[in-house]
């Protein structure tokens, strides 16, 4: 059992990660590099800073403070050497106005359960329940099945928003613990999923068999990203439609529309590789919709 894990958010009231009202735990850590990775917070497996420029008043608190001096206000310009930086997040705490965050932080299973049970009226009269997102929660293995156990033992129903890319051994182990598989698929091929991804889809295509096998069908919701050029071409669809046809079971499938995250990257001071798109229309989004009906 796993006694602390790395999470970067905890959202309560969330609605849309699951049934009723639930508390999504973002844990941090992703062996993926989608291009669009709408949350980048959470793909490195340690905490780092957020610098959020409207809310600096240049008061120079966090440049007093560091003390790597990775921080400068020349010609009344904010600059940061983040090659100096080492996450260790005092100018956050000097800052009076949020500016500067930490994205990232150690958090006991104590802790955690401790959020968690705070909504546990909500959950009941809701039929809500805590889901695990990321990042991808399975990079943290042991955490978060200590986590799902902690959460059964309290009768709190279960998600589990993931890619699925994990070894196969690890994830049966899981599916006793999950009530809810939230399950993305994003590229058919696997050479444009190494492409786009960094990783091959083989695992995850492994995996969402095994659920299928499990008779776990009716708790799977398979989640596709709308993203024009890259997966809302008619090859990805076939592909797709050729994969999901081949399952005996599923719950649904929810169409994520692409949209423009650029400025979560400029916070982290890392370079968005997504090229310039824009949305998908509603009819796209439409079209895809009636191409899986059929």
């Amino acid at each position: 059992m796993a006694n602390s894990g790395l999470i970067f958010d905890i959202q309560r009231f969330a609605v849309h990660e699951g049934p009723g009202i639930r508390t999504t735990v973002f844990m941090k850590g992703c062996p993926l590099g989608c291009w669009w990775c709408h949350n980048p917070e959470g793909i490195t497996a340690q905490a780092e800073l957020a610098f959020f420029e409207y809310s600096c008043i240049h008061c120079r608190s966090c440049a007093a403070v560091c003390p790597q001096g990775a921080i400068d206000f020349a010609n009344e310009i904010f600059q940061q050497d983040r090659q100096r930086c080492t996450g260790c997040g005092l100018c956050a705490g000097a800052c009076p106005t949020g500016a500067r965050r930490i994205a990232g932080r150690v958090i006991t299973l104590d802790q955690l359960m401790g959020e968690i049970e705070r909504d546990t009226l909500l959950y009941d009269s809701s039929d809500g329940g805590v889901t695990f997102s990321g990042g991808e929660p399975l990079s943290q293995p042991r955490f978060l099945e200590s986590a799902l156990q902690k959460c059964k033992e309290r009768g709190l129903h279960t998600a589990l928003d993931t890619s699925g890319y994990a070894p196969a051994d690890f994830f049966a182990s899981l599916m006793g613990c999950v009530d809810l598989f939230l399950y993305d698929l994003k590229l058919a091929d696997e050479n444009d999923h190494i492409h786009y991804t960094g990783v091959s889809n083989k695992l995850i295509k492994q995996n969402l068999r095994a659920l299928d096998d499990a008779g776990r069908g009716g708790d799977l919701i398979l989640r596709i990203p709308v993203i024009p050029g890259i997966t809302d071409t008619e090859k990805n669809i076939a592909g797709l439609r050729e994969l999901v046809a081949s399952l005996k079971r599923f719950r649904q499938i929810v169409l994520l529309p692409y949209h423009d995250v650029c400025e979560k990257y400029d916070r982290l001071g890392r370079t968005y590789e997504m090229p310039t798109c824009d949305a998908p229309t509603p009819r796209a989004v439409e079209d895809i919709r009636d191409a899986f009906l059929k």
